[in-house]
């Protein structure tokens, strides 16, 4: 996969999922949804379904992050798959907590 940058639009090979790329390492990323690399949002997909390790979902709206906190994807487009980079899952990032008005 070349390098991703930020802004990018990503759909999934073997789903409905598409992905906005809203931070992104200064290096290359193996950004996977279903178990297949994930593809620029002009190429079409041969179809196909997500593997079974990897069919657990994309929520629209929803920002997702690996575990070093340097990649972060906007799903804009939920589908079957599960979105990894590099051999890990990512994860649903959470809301930050707001500080307190006291």
């Amino acid at each position: 996969m070349p390098r991703i940058r930020p802004g990018s639009r990503l759909r999934s090979a073997v789903c409905a999922t598409e992905v906005m790329v809203v931070a992104a390492p200064d290096a290359d990323v193996d950004l996977r949804c279903g178990g297949a690399p994930m593809l620029d949002i002009a190429e079409r997909s041969g179809g196909g379904a997500p593997a079974p390790d990897a069919a657990g979902g994309t929520l629209l709206g929803k920002r997702y992050v690996n575990p070093g906190g340097d990649l972060e994807v906007l799903c804009t487009k939920p589908g079957q798959g599960s979105l990894s980079a590099g051999g890990e899952a990512l994860a649903i990032k959470g809301a930050k907590p707001l500080p307190s008005s006291d």
